[in-house]
């Protein structure tokens, strides 16, 4: 039968897809020779023309039978190709969690990446003395099928278990091991395989390593060979490793890490034993750092660490070794760190003492000057002599990390050798079964000389299995004495003889190893001449000149020849290793021994066993002769030496294939990739296994399995009581060409797509079959049926007529009953209703008129209550007020009265004291009492000096108190940090949780509101439709307004002219009454300055009159007048105490005379602000009225406004010239005064001055107000339609009513231009614009939602004038406060020294708890601003104090001295007068002395003038006027 003829319709065949590999299809027409197009129906639906290949015209693969779908042999599938295995696979391990299958010899296992219950002892058990195919595929069956045949043939056997990293090999094996332990019956023996599996720890931390595909990936390849006695138990172990990648141990690549032993390391060196080492974080070291991934997730390497070491004690490494191994790894990652630095381009050196270098000597033992020396130097022999050249720092840097990596492989050699000494049993070996575990076909973006090595390794894996498969299958035919032929199949001989034959890539490699100046590029050079274009498998990239292409069995893969020679070479210096051997570490030479003791690997032992290979590396020079030679061997050679031991070990044993499938690269579980299966599959070997067996008979039946299957094609006649026969004569009828199948002894072969044939036809006659019987059955079900219901449907007619009629009658009978009974029940409930409701309404009335009585009662009596108390408080309040007003009175009568007795009191102690008495008792007292002066001056000046000391000392106190201070305060802060942030996690996690909740709601209130949305947008759609076709009616109407809305903007411009002219005009009028003022204003400021000036000269003459006699202050009168005059100096507290004589420019009362007047000047200049300032009330109540009548009428604004706000810009640059003006006026009449006492700088000019410039500042914002408030009522003014021109535009009052709820000009200008775009004449009706008046009805839902924006624009305004009301009640609380403090500085002024001193302190005080309470309430919500603001304003409390304490002292000492001088001149008077006899006295003449005494035009504590005493009497005693310090005392009395 043809292969065409199968591709019928509803056939099922599998077509390439770029995501899944392959995708499942139908045909839907059958196939005929010659189409080009194949219709297919997709599993997803779609229906797809498929385009065959015009070149090969191959068809589509066709798909098995469901009944083969599933098979746990991929050979006994109809179909073997690749689509047809990877679906196999598929299924089994998705759909029936199955991860092994066969594949004839080979047993697939795919990872599950998850720990399944099928590997415990029940199960061992049931594998245990089963045939391979008996069982369902395991690991177990294969390690069965391994032993069986070791003792049945007595032959060794081997496992060969290789993949990809990650697929799951070393657990395979591990596995495969414990089988070996459990079925040998040995228990006393089954250590072993504990110790091999003890093992697994110590070769994964120093030979795996995180890459980018796998986190635990071996670097390395492992054949472990378990030894069995006659008895067939287990008695040891050995083991073999292959190609270390020693290149990790000095880089990584990105995301990758160095071997595990390092990290693990790393994260234990804090333990005690491993301090010596030195060790701290991963990232501290240049050879763990680089991959910048020093952590594994879900990995602890301190947790690995403790594994590894108790692993290391399990096989017998002591404790002593262990810390020899980590010392030596330590060490390792320590020179990695030494640096060097370049002298020139040629030479180059390692700085003095460097740590690293340091720290690897004395953990290696060996001498720091000399390693030093080597590592920047090499030694080179000629015949003649010896030389030692300096290297650069790039040869330097390649010399220390070939010595790390020769390190570590010697270490990585003697840890395997300790292992397999501790596996070694001394009982002889009888047979053996090896498990290789090693690694897969290897293809990365950049490949190097492992992934070569590697691929090669895999090469000749694979023709040892293709030879082994090619065997078997002939075998097979052999046993059934069939005919065959020759198979062909792929031999990869070509690639290995271009790798390995003479002038191959290793040999050219060895070659170009041995030149002195051999490079990588020399190298690939050499590649090209010898086999491109000559070997069809070797090829050369187009863009590099350093790679090539290697045509392998599973892919083609490009190499990059850079570090090919450096590899292979494996160079160390021999001067390094001689120093590593010379150290005093003991373990470090063991290392080495070795190098001395080289063995050849094809050697063999005495025992018949072939040796541990170990890892090839270059060594020192050892005996000369054999050693020197094998000490030149490269890393290739050794590497090719190994393998083909390894293959010799492998072909004189059986061989069991395992292929691990790595199903996905992320890890997880049951997870099935189809494109990383297929090129696991394609690289493993499998396809072509499965290429091997299709190419023969692939599907084999039993006869009896193939005659209970196909006996639905056989006649009755054609059944024979020799089966055999019997499928002879069937298959020569059903398939008439005999090369497709052929007769062997106990089993029929096919060829592939056979079975499918056979399968097709049984199905054929199945479905024949069954539609027959299907006809017929139904046919006579259907005619039973029909019976049964016709008889059926006459008997339940016949019984619902009856029941029908029946029910009629009945109904009758209940519908005249139930009109009765709903006569009478419907009167009833009538009836009942309204006397129900009666009730109701009775009793509410009766309640709700007494409610309303009492409520009445109530309120009446409320008033006649209230009257009664607002008489009794009034009448309260008013006598209040009388007794206040009378005490008030009475107090100010008698201060009045008392101050009028001091005044006859003085005048009596002034006549009472005769100054000739005075002069008589002090005769020859004066000149005593200057010396005494004198020295009191003398003493002043030492006691200034001590003070000075003494604020200076104190100075330093407090800037160091103030350091502690500020310490202080910052310790408290970072401590309320802490609480504050411990706060502040508190509430974030509570509003992460308010979040997850809100979150939630949100996620529930987006469904909900997208269910809204949509509605809305239907409902929108379905409006904006109707909005259009409504818009289009109105555009065709809007052409006719336009002339009817150009007349009336003419109309408005034109009164919006006239206008504007009129307020222009008033605007004028008022700019110049308010520059009238403003030069009254200077006017003043000049009179006032003329003034000043012609006091400063009176100042002069006065002081520069010339006196005769020593002038001094009678201490007596000052003291007297001390008790109602007022001072105007103002001192420092220190001076005034000390003050007893003065020079006469500083009298008293010619600077209180100068500052009494211009305070009288400031007072009319206070009075002239007030009235400004009320005057500006009115004015702004005006405005506020205005604007409140304004409101109401229609008022529109028009693009004009703009040449307001030009004129008010004019205003505003007039105003700031005339402040200029002012503000120079000031600074020449600070340049033209004079330094004296009254000059500026003085307390009374300092006064004046400030109140000056506040007034005017004052004056320039109220101006300013003015100005602005007036624009304002301009435009507002502007606005507003003129009553004449009702009559003109009577047909515009809906668009004013527009206009008037616009904002600002840009709306106005844009409704103007549409009035003139959209006008129409005066005589058509608005409600007749159409014919329903529905632009009439839009229009008026227009202005509807206009007057709603309209009242928002209204609420806006007044918050707006809120807030302007808040403002000013703040500015007027300024302002109160600053006549406040202006009345209080005057009061200060008019106190004396001391008391002024203690005023200014209160005052300070209060002013301070006012400003703390106002803070408390401002920084409420932020504490930390608070307290920081409190610590501040004790700081000043503190200062205040301070200075109070020290006036307080200084006035106690001064008044102690003044004491003792009155008591030293009472003594010295006394002396005097006893000296002096009563003639003296009377002899002397009398002189009358006169002190000058200057009178004041004021008497009293108040300042008046004398005319206006009698006024100032009457209005305190009618309680008219009081002053503010005495009306609070008053009030206080009260």
């Amino acid at each position: 039968m043809a292969a065409s003829e199968l591709y019928t319709k509803f056939a099922r065949v599998w077509i390439p897809d770029p995501e899944e590999v392959w995708k499942s299809a139908e045909l839907l027409k059958d196939y005929k020779p010659g189409d080009k197009v194949l219709l297919l129906h997709l599993e997803e639906g779609k229906d797809l023309e498929y385009h065959l290949d015009p070149k090969t015209k191959e068809l589509p693969h066709l798909r098995n039978p469901d009944i083969l779908v599933g098979e746990n042999d991929l050979t006994a599938l109809s179909y073997l190709h690749e689509p047809a295995v990877l679906h196999n696979l598929r299924v089994r391990f998705i759909d029936s969690k199955l991860i092994y299958t066969y594949c004839g010899i080979v047993l697939v296992a795919i990872n599950p990446y998850e720990q399944l219950p099928i590997y415990g002892e029940d199960i061992i058990n049931a594998y245990s003395g089963q045939n391979m195919g008996d069982m369902d595929p395991h690991i177990f069956a294969v390690a069965e099928e391994a032993y069986k045949q070791m003792a049945r043939d007595e032959r060794n056997q081997s496992i060969i278990v290789s993949g990809e990293s990650g697929a799951g090999k070393t657990v395979s094996a591990k596995y495969a091991m414990r089988y070996f332990a459990t079925v040998s019956g040995s228990a006393s023996e089954a250590n072993v395989e504990e110790k091999v599996l003890a093992s697994n720890p110590i070769m994964e931390s120093i030979g795996n390593a995180k890459t980018t595909r796998n986190d635990n990936s071996s670097r390395f390849g492992k054949y472990i060979e378990i030894g069995f006695d006659k008895r067939y138990r287990i008695i040891g172990a050995n083991m073999r490793t292959y190609l270390l990648e020693k290149s990790r141990v000095v880089f990584q690549a990105e995301e990758e890490r160095n071997y595990h032993i390092f990290y693990q390391l790393c994260a234990s060196a804090k333990l005690p034993e491993f301090k010596m080492l030195r060790l701290g974080n991963a990232n501290n070291f240049h050879y763990t750092k680089q991959g910048g991934s020093p952590v594994i997730e879900g990995v602890d390497d301190a947790k690995e660490m403790a594994h590894t070491r108790q692993a290391c004690t399990l096989l017998g490494i002591s404790e002593s070794y262990q810390m020899g191994i980590f010392r030596i790894l330590a060490g390792i990652l320590h020179l990695g760190n030494v640096g060097f630095t370049s002298r020139d381009s040629d030479s180059c050196t390692i700085p003095p003492k460097h740590e690293p270098l340091s720290i690897f000597c004395d953990l290696m033992g060996v001498d720091y000057e000399e390693m030093c020396h080597w590592l920047c130097h090499r030694k080179l022999a000629t015949a003649a002599e010896t030389y030692i050249k300096p290297i650069s720092k790039l040869q330097a840097t390649n010399a220390r990390d070939a010595l790390a990596k020769h390190i570590y492989a010697k270490l990585f050699n003697w840890i395997v050798d300790h292992v397999n000494q501790a596996l070694h049993s001394a009982v002889k070996q009888h047979s053996f079964i090896g498990v290789l575990d090693i690694y897969g076909f290897e293809t990365f973006e950049i490949n190097s000389f492992e992934q070569f090595c590697i691929n090669y390794a895999n090469e000749k894996l694979q023709q040892q299995f293709n030879m082994h498969v090619f065997k078997l299958e002939q075998e097979e035919y052999m046993k059934e004495q069939i005919p065959w032929t020759l198979i062909d199949f792929y031999d990869n001989q070509p690639c290995i003889n271009l790798i390995e034959s003479k002038l191959g890539i290793l040999d050219l490699l060895d070659e170009e190893c041995k030149m002195p100046k051999g490079t990588d590029d020399t190298w690939a050079q050499k590649l090209y001449n010898t086999h491109l274009n000559k070997c069809a498998l070797f090829e050369k990239p187009r863009l590099s000149n350093k790679a090539f292409i290697i045509q392998h069995f599973a892919d083609k893969v490009e190499y990059q020849c850079e570090g090919f020679l450096e590899k292979n070479k494996d160079t160390v210096f021999e001067e390094q290793i001689k120093v590593l051997k010379s150290s005093k570490f003991k373990m470090l030479p063991e290392l080495f021994q070795d190098d001395e003791k080289a063995i050849s690997p094809t050697s063999a032992t005495s025992s018949g066993r072939t040796p541990l290979t170990r890892m090839p590396s270059k060594a020192t020079k050892g005996r000369p002769g054999q050693t020197a030679k094998e000490h030149k061997k490269t890393v290739g050679h050794q590497f090719r030496n190994s393998l083909h031991l390894l293959m010799e070990t492998l072909n004189a044993t059986t061989p069991h294939y395992v292929r691990c499938i790595k199903p996905n690269d992320f890890k997880f579980p049951f997870t099935f990739d189809e494109k990383r299966a297929v090129q696991q599959l394609r690289a493993c070997g499998v396809l072509e296994t499965i290429r091997i067996s299709a190419a023969g008979f692939p599907s084999r039946w039993t006869y009896q399995e193939f005659f209970s299957r196909y006996r639905v094609l056989m006649k009755q006649k054609d059944v024979l009581s020799d089966r055999k026969q019997t499928c002879k004569n069937v298959l020569e009828k059903l398939i008439l060409d005999k090369d497709k199948y052929q007769f062997g002894k106990t089993k029929i072969f096919f060829r592939a797509g056979q079975v499918a044939y056979l399968e097709k036809l049984r199905a054929d006659k199945l479905r024949a079959a069954c539609i027959r019987i299907q006809k017929t059955i139904r046919g006579w079900l259907l005619r039973k049926k029909y019976l049964r219901m016709r008889t059926a449907a006459i008997t339940v007619q016949r019984y619902v007529r009856g029941y029908q009629a029946r029910c009629y009658a009945k109904f009758l009978r209940r519908t005249q009953a139930a009109t009765v009974l709903q006569k009478y029940w419907r009167m009833f409930i009538v009836r009942r209703r309204y006397k129900v409701k009666r009730a109701a309404t009775v009793a509410l009335q009766s309640y709700l008129r007494g409610y309303l009585a009492r409520n009445r009662y109530h309120k009446i009596l409320r008033e006649h209550k209230a009257v009664i108390i607002q008489k009794w408080v009034r009448g309260w309040l008013a006598r209040t007020y009388y007794k206040r007003s009378m005490h008030a009175i009475i107090y100010l009568q008698c201060c009045f009265r008392r101050m009028m007795a001091k005044r006859e009191l003085k005048k009596l102690k002034i006549e009472a004291r005769s100054v000739e008495r005075y002069k008589k008792l002090h005769i020859g007292m004066e000149n005593k009492i200057m010396q005494l002066q004198r020295k009191v001056d003398e003493q002043n000046k030492d006691y200034k000096c001590l003070m000075e000391k003494l604020t200076n000392l104190e100075g330093i106190y407090n800037s160091e108190t103030e350091k502690l201070r500020n310490d202080l305060e910052r310790l408290q802060l970072s401590e309320e940090e802490a609480k504050i942030a411990t706060g502040r996690v508190l509430s974030l996690q509570e509003e992460i949780a308010k979040l997850r909740k809100d979150l939630e709601q949100t996620r529930s209130d987006k469904k909900s509101i997208e269910e809204r949305a949509d509605r809305y947008k239907q409902e929108t759609e379905q409006l904006v439709s109707n909005l259009k076709e409504e818009n289009t009616l109105l555009k065709q109407e809007k052409e006719a307004l336009n002339h009817r809305i150009v007349e009336q903007a003419k109309e408005m411009t034109e009164t919006m002219e006239k206008k504007l002219v009129e307020e222009t005009k008033q605007l004028e009028l008022d700019l110049n009454d308010e520059r009238l003022r403003y030069q009254n204003l200077l006017n003043e400021f000049s009179r006032l300055e003329e003034r000043y000036d012609d006091l400063k000269e009176e100042m002069t003459l006065m002081v520069n009159v010339p006196k005769p006699g020593h002038k001094r202050t009678d201490s007596t009168h000052s003291s007297n007048e001390s008790e109602y005059t007022f001072s105007s100096e103002i001192a420092d507290t220190e001076d005034i105490p000390l003050r007893t004589e003065e020079p006469s420019e500083k009298k008293v009362p010619l600077d209180m005379s100068l500052f009494l007047k211009l305070q009288k000047r400031v007072t009319e200049l206070e009075q002239e602000k007030q009235v400004m300032q009320d005057e500006l009330d009115r004015k702004e109540e005006q405005v506020l009225r205005s604007k409140a009548k304004e409101e109401e009428r229609p008022q529109i604004r028009g693009a004009e406004l703009e040449y307001e706000s030009l004129k008010r810009q004019e205003l505003e640059s007039e105003n700031k010239k005339l402040k200029n003006e002012l503000n120079e006026l000031r600074k020449a009449l600070s340049e033209k005064s004079a330094p004296e006492v009254t000059a500026p700088g003085a307390p009374a000019y300092c006064v004046l001055m400030e109140q000056l410039t506040s007034v005017s500042e004052e004056l320039d914002v109220r101006k300013e107000e003015v100005l602005i408030l007036r624009s304002q009522l301009v435009s507002q003014k502007e606005a507003i339609q003129p009553k004449d021109d009702k009559n003109t535009m009577t047909d515009s009052t809906i668009l004013l009513e527009d206009v008037q709820k616009m904002k600002d000009k840009g709306e106005i200008a844009q409704a103007y231009i549409g009035l003139k775009e959209t006008n129409r004449s005066s005589a058509m009706d608005y409600h007749e614009l159409n014919e329903d008046g529905e632009l009439w009805l839009v229009y008026e839902g227009l202005k509807q939602a206009n007057r709603l924006l309209e009242s928002q624009l209204q609420s806006q305004k007044r918050n707006h004038e809120n807030e302007a009301e808040a403002l000013r009640g703040e500015i007027q609380s300024l302002k109160e406060e600053n006549n406040r403090q202006q009345q209080l500085l005057a009061q200060n002024l008019q106190l004396p020294p001391e008391a002024r001193i203690e005023a200014s302190l209160q005052h300070e005080i209060t002013r301070l708890t006012n400003e703390n309470l106002y803070f408390e309430e401002f920084y409420a919500d932020d504490p930390k601003k608070y307290q920081s603001y409190r610590i501040s304003l004790y700081k000043r409390m503190i200062d205040l104090m301070e200075q109070l304490e020290k006036q307080d002292k200084t006035v106690r000492k001064l008044k102690k001295q003044l004491k003792v001088f009155a008591k030293k001149i009472g003594e010295l008077e006394v002396g005097q007068m006893e000296n002096i006899s009563p003639g003296q006295i009377i002899d002397e003449p009398i002189r009358p002395v006169n002190i000058p005494r200057k009178e004041k035009d004021f008497q009293g504590m108040l300042e008046y003038k004398k005319e206006d005493e009698q006024k100032l009497v009457k209005n305190l005693i009618l309680g008219k006027c009081f002053p503010h310090g005495i009306k609070g005392r008053a009030n206080r009395i009260c």
